[in-house]
């Protein structure tokens, strides 16, 4: 597996602080990949001795995914699980359980550790986890902890401070558009009238006060404007509306309802297995409208959605970013057949994007340019004192507001800009097949990955020695693009990367240029160009067969 550039800085930089300062807390979204950089944290980490390491989730699927990726990152280094149904502690990494390893029983088995890895670091407050950090400290007084979490945040207010003292990097939201990770929001600021009613709630210990928001809000007239509102603009998409208040959650789902629209409400009141259920059910199409009040921020993720409606005003930026986070993420055509996501609509009633101002305004090409080159510069917080990077605009611990740069970046409408970067980024180099653009492919030695207009439309499609064709993303060419390079990092090596690359200085071979079409021979220069080509014609009937199948499945359009 290769790491994308940004993931390989992420690491360093989580390496280095941990060297430094014994500690560190690293903030990646939903999408980023996270648990591969964790588990290239760990390799690195314990490269270094015959140490052990612990990683903590609090999860069993969570426990399994990260197993699973940390082989594919690190193969042939010994592991071994602690949970309910094993307790080993054999392995040089050791995948734990927090509910299991926290039982004083299990605790005392713990060995000395080098590294405590907490994933989903925004519950380490959380007694439990408290528990194992402390007896991994008295074991090992310099045992390094690291923290990774898509939200340092915490809903209750209580800081991560108490364990971190820095935070070593931070992967925005857009980044992770901007290099075609995420799909783009397009966001409605709409006004019904309440604007200066809502510029005016008075702000609690750590948010607005929401029975404010919600005498304003929670009217039958607003209500039914609202569903308008997002029928005008987000058809039949899939939807996740944020709330103020409890009352005004259900005034709202019953608005939705009475219009013809499946609509369900989710409340922190909610059965597990029945929240669980609603869940699943927007999932599958079957609902369309979930409405939630601080809910469906952290934790749970549906690709489908892609409408965000915002209810309510946000007092930190980072609570915008997580609830418009959920209809970011990009859609598995296999999983989700017929159905075709390209960006996410984000309908503000409340008034966050005129505060917080909207992510596509935000996005600075030219600083996610420098992102992972060498060291990230620092700086501290003035509220907690913790350093932060330099480019961070909110603390991850305590929702501190720097000043943003007086300067203006390059927006993210800059798209071919971005692709420039992706390209240059890339460890394969990408040739474009047809003469007028629609079919660009790159290969490795396990693995091929093409991008192919059909209809105003593109599809990334990929395949490997021991995997059919499949498509894996229809949208637009950016996102494409980010999607095939995906799977050639995830299907090739860093050498077999290399190796290939060697062959752009090269002449075809005679074998290739015996197979090349007719039409190629004499425009194929370099023994890389001649495998793309070949790639492109070996597989076509397989590419062709993928991409029909698609299509037959449904056109889709986001919803």
């Amino acid at each position: 597996m290769i790491l994308r550039e940004r993931q390989k800085a992420f690491v360093q930089r989580s390496v280095q602080r941990l060297l430094e300062k014994g500690n560190t807390l690293a903030v990646a979204p939903t999408g980023s990949g996270k648990t591969v950089m964790l588990s290239a944290v760990v390799g690195r980490m314990l490269d270094r001795n015959g140490s052990k390491a612990c990683v903590l989730a609090h999860r069993d699927e969570i426990t399994a995914q990260n197993l699973d990726k940390f082989l594919k990152v690190n193969p042939g280094m010994p592991v071994s699980v602690v949970d309910s149904r094993q307790k080993s502690w054999s392995g040089k990494t050791v995948f734990a359980m927090v509910q299991t390893l926290a039982r004083g029983r299990n605790l005392d088995r713990m060995p000395p550790l080098e590294l405590l890895v907490i994933d989903e670091a925004h519950h380490a407050r959380a007694e439990t986890y408290l528990r194992i950090i402390e007896a991994a400290k008295r074991l090992n007084p310099g045992v390094r902890i690291y923290g990774v979490t898509a939200t340092p945040n915490r809903g209750d207010g209580r800081s991560l401070r108490h364990i971190f003292d820095n935070c070593a990097d931070q992967i925005t939201l857009a980044e992770m558009i901007a290099s075609g990770q995420l799909v783009r929001p397009r966001t409605f600021v709409i006004d019904l009238g309440v604007q200066d009613d809502l510029k005016a709630v008075r702000r609690l210990a750590d948010d607005y006060d929401m029975a404010e928001v919600e005498a304003i809000m929670d009217r039958r007239p607003l209500v039914e404007a609202v569903v308008r509102h997002w029928r005008e603009k987000a058809g039949e998409r899939r939807t996740v509306a944020f709330c103020s208040t409890v009352a005004h959650a259900e005034h709202t789902a019953g608005a939705f309802r009475s219009a013809g629209t499946a609509a369900e409400l989710v409340t922190a009141e909610t059965p597990e297995d029945e929240r669980a259920g609603i869940f699943r059910r927007l999932d599958t199409g079957e609902t369309q409208v979930l409405v939630n009040v601080a809910v469906a921020t952290e934790g749970w993720d549906c690709p489908p959605v892609s409408c965000v409606v915002l209810l309510r005003p946000c007092s930190h930026k980072s609570t915008m970013i997580q609830m418009i986070g959920r209809g970011l993420r990009k859609i598995e055509p296999e999983r989700y057949p017929g159905l075709v996501k390209t960006d996410c609509v984000v309908l503000d009633f409340g008034t966050s994007a005129l505060i917080h101002g909207c992510l596509e305004q935000r996005v600075d090409l030219e600083a996610w340019d420098r992102e992972g080159k060498g060291e990230a510069p620092m700086k501290v917080c003035p509220n907690c004192h913790a350093e932060v990077p330099i480019a961070a605009r909110e603390c991850p611990f305590c929702n501190h507001e720097f000043q943003a740069a007086a300067k203006a970046g390059r927006e993210l409408a800059d798209f071919e800009m971005a692709e420039v970067d992706l390209l240059r980024r890339s460890p394969f180099q990408w040739c474009p097949i047809a003469d007028d653009g629609s079919i660009v492919m790159a290969t490795g030695f396990e693995a091929w990955g093409g991008i192919f207009q059909r209809g105003g439309r593109w599809y990334a499609v990929g395949g490997a020695e021991t995997a059919p064709a499949k498509v894996l993303y229809v949208g637009d060419r950016l996102a494409c693009l980010a999607s095939a390079d995906d799977w050639l990092s995830v299907n090739e090596t860093e050498d077999a990367a290399h190796k290939s690359r060697r062959w752009l200085g090269q002449p075809p071979t005679e074998k290739q240029l015996k197979y090349l079409p007719a039409a190629f021979r004499s425009l194929v220069s370099t023994r890389y160009q001649a495998s793309c080509v070949l790639a492109h014609s070996f597989n076509r009937r397989r590419i062709e067969a993928a991409l029909a199948g698609t299509r037959r499945s449904g056109s889709g359009g986001a919803r």
